[in-house]
């Protein structure tokens, strides 16, 4: 189950990215670097590889989030395709922010600790990213190095920025729709007055 609801947001996110030119190439270097690291981390067992690896994933995360968002900000309109897209982009920012924690556990294993154990599963850190990035912070999931705190810090306010900017975004382009459909005369009347 959790395989599916990582792989719907990559999976999406991938085939918006492929109709944005200008964001194809970086996102398709990105996977195969991380592919390669995914070999090599498989092949040689080392916590420096499986970090990189981690941190190239991460890379791609936070490019398909860019990428979605610069397409979401420079829409004219909302529809229903943009509202899947903001929800994507949404849950693409936890997986960024998990694969930052896998990350660090990996470089410092027990910066994370869950109870009294240390953080030793993807899903135990999709978990906590996803927690602090909709600011609920249950307590269950603790970091403990500095590095970790600052990332989960960054991710609380990443999440509030978030949806704030979104709702500000497609609420403006909502009522700017409205505006048009109820009050074509005015535009009709504007674009004469431009023409003068």
């Amino acid at each position: 189950m959790l395989a599916g609801v990582t792989f719907i947001p990559v999976m999406v996110s991938t085939v918006m990215l492929s109709q944005i030119k200008l964001w194809v190439w970086p996102s398709v270097l990105l996977m195969l670097i991380n592919m390669a690291f995914v070999i090599a981390g498989n092949t040689f067992r080392s916590r420096a590889l499986t970090g990189i690896r981690w941190g190239f994933l991460a890379a791609f995360f936070a490019l398909a989030a860019a990428g979605l968002f610069s397409h979401l900000r420079s829409s004219r309109t909302v529809t229903r395709s943009h509202l899947y897209t903001a929800v994507n982009i949404y849950l693409l920012l936890g997986l960024l922010w998990a694969t930052l924690y896998l990350g660090i556990d990996a470089f410092y294993p027990g910066s994370i600790q869950i109870g009294s154990q240390p953080a030793q599963h993807a899903t135990n850190l999709l978990y906590f990213s996803l927690i602090t990035l909709s600011t609920i912070g249950y307590g269950d999931i603790v970091p403990l190095s500095g590095e970790a705190r600052i990332l989960a810090a960054l991710e609380g306010v990443t999440g509030v920025l978030y949806i704030a900017i979104t709702v500000a975004l497609l609420v403006g382009r909502f009522r700017t729709e409205l505006w048009d459909s109820t009050h074509p005369a005015d535009m009709t009347r504007d674009s004469s007055r431009d023409r003068e």
